[in-house]
């Protein structure tokens, strides 16, 4: 593939709650690659996260993007993401008022349908969207070029107390259907790596300050009030789309437990496994990785 070939892209995102997801969209915005086909919406309040992309979209002059609500409730387990504190900032930027309710997945579907081989479907939250996605057409996995996912924690155990990543543990039972599915090639991006590339408050300020990423600074406001920092999970993710180079990655079988209640959505990954579906991100260059991103987004 040449360096300037573009790359068609669909977005799954819990934008809203950590204030990563913005930052990856303002990436996948302006990166010159990047065929945006869409962005769909995940978890508790789904149509308010859609007019979240929407204003974002918007104050990077991108109107175009097809944007659509997607699943508000896990498959099986209680929702525990419920609010949305970053939609303060849409009383101050242009937005669309309403998104029709959980039609993603169907815009997901006739997507990928229509354009068999060529897309990279990217998913940063929870995995209602992907799993419901998976389960009612097995073979939609197989028509995709690549999936590539921000979640799980895949060396060793999670530390902190042993329980499962975020984005796998919120919904394990689809997360669970997504490992498990036919996908020609998948990359996971986990909090083994991304851990590894984050920025104080004062210098994410100063990144964010002005021009079209204004609005993400102002949404990280919200964020600052109980981190002072902001850790690139999904917009390493989202980097690796377009520069895998970043990330060392290792071929292995992953799989999600779901038997202990403690435990569920934990991931297991196992790189002597006959079966070596997956690809795990092992390492990072946070300094490379930092350098492309903003490079990128003031393009």
């Amino acid at each position: 593939m040449s360096s300037d070939e573009k790359i068609p892209v669909l977005f799954d995102t819990d934008i809203g709650s950590d204030i990563d997801d913005a930052v990856a969209l303002a990436y996948l915005l302006s990166q010159p690659r990047c065929d945006l086909l869409g962005v769909t919406t995940v978890t508790g309040k789904p149509t308010v996260r859609a007019t979240l992309v929407d204003a974002v979209c918007q104050a990077f002059g991108r109107k175009e993007v097809p944007i659509h609500s997607g699943a508000g409730e896990p498959l099986l387990v209680p929702q525990v993401q419920t609010e949305v504190p970053q939609n303060t900032v849409l009383e101050r930027y242009a937005h669309r008022g309403t998104f029709a309710p959980n039609v993603a997945v169907d815009f997901l579907r006739q997507t990928i349908r229509s354009r068999p081989g060529e897309i990279t479907l990217l998913s940063v939250g929870p995995l209602t969207n992907i799993g419901l996605l998976f389960a009612l057409d097995p073979e939609i996995s197989s028509l995709l070029k690549r999936y590539v996912m921000m979640g799980g924690y895949y060396l060793g155990r999670w530390p902190y107390g042993g329980l499962a990543e975020h984005n796998t543990r919120c919904d394990p039972h689809a997360s669970a259907i997504v490992f498990a599915a036919n996908v020609a090639e998948t990359r996971c991006v986990g909090l083994d790596v991304t851990l590894r590339c984050r920025m104080d408050v004062d210098e994410c300020r100063r990144r964010f300050g002005r021009g079209r990423l204004k609005i993400v600074g102002e949404m990280a406001e919200e964020w600052f009030k109980v981190r002072p920092h902001i850790t690139f999970h999904d917009p390493l993710a989202a980097a690796c789309i377009f520069e895998p180079e970043l990330c060392e990655f290792r071929p292995g079988l992953v799989e999600v437990e779901l038997q202990s209640d403690r435990l569920c959505g934990v991931t297991h990954f196992n790189s002597h496994a006959a079966d070596k579906r997956h690809q795990v991100a092992v390492d990072v260059k946070p300094a490379a990785f930092f350098e492309h991103y903003f490079a990128t987004v003031k393009a």
